[in-house]
């Protein structure tokens, strides 16, 4: 997951994940335009190990939050400068540790399975990326919401599930064919809302919320202490 090497930025001309689109629309009266990308729905888990009292998250390199990374590590030019002259070439420095790409996450995945339910993707999940075989009854909902709303728009749809040792016959890590590398990482119980906060951890929003809606609604259930 650390070795990142052969980097090429090229145009996406076609993609089975993302479309772009621009719409042209008037509201009250004045004309406006925004640029968006069709994309799937998905859904997220939040994982709870009963055996061991801690969450199961996943780690993995995420391109777009490295290229972000890169992108705000290179000087910019002076403000008078020509970007067409030969006498300011652009700046290549050299690319971040691929750490800066890397991101704790919900076990999720894209809804690309019309045959199946929200919660049987979810259980596809789990056991894929985190090596769990859970019952689709097992599953509760939690929440639908809207994410990426300035550039998808796309729903997902966030559901808990416990889990125990027992319910562990693999190792996870997602499936290589598809191009996935995908880390299985615990989390303590006790040491979960420290871990939210911690902005020196690079996570999803997902990771954050969750956590906070485990301490709200299911830590009298563990008898554990909200306070971080």
């Amino acid at each position: 997951m650390e070795q990142i090497n052969n980097i090429q930025v090229v145009p996406c001309t076609s993609s089975n994940y993302l479309k772009p689109f621009r719409v042209n629309y008037s509201q009250n009266g004045t004309k406006k335009s925004w640029d968006f990308m069709r994309t799937h729905d998905s859904v997220s888990v939040l994982i709870f190990n009963t055996s061991s009292h801690c969450f199961i998250l996943v780690k993995q390199f995420r391109p777009a939050v490295y290229m972000c990374e890169w992108e705000k590590s290179k000087p910019q030019p002076p403000e008078d400068a020509d970007p067409d002259s030969e006498e300011n070439p652009e700046s290549h420095p050299d690319p971040p540790p691929a750490s800066s790409g890397v991101t704790y996450e919900l076990c999720a995945g894209l809804v690309d399975k019309p045959e199946l339910s929200l919660e049987e993707i979810a259980r596809q999940e789990i056991l894929e990326e985190c090596g769990y075989d859970v019952p689709v009854t097992k599953l509760r909902k939690i929440a639908s919401y809207r994410s990426g709303v300035g550039v998808t728009g796309s729903k997902q749809t966030m559901f808990y599930a416990e889990v125990s040792d027992e319910n562990c016959v693999g190792e996870g890590g997602g499936r290589p064919q598809e191009g996935e590398l995908i880390e299985v990482v615990k989390v303590p119980l006790q040491e979960s809302m420290n871990f939210a906060y911690d902005e020196g951890i690079p996570k999803t929003m997902g990771v954050i919320f969750s956590f906070i809606w485990f301490h709200s609604n299911m830590s009298p259930k563990y008898k554990i202490s909200t306070n971080v």
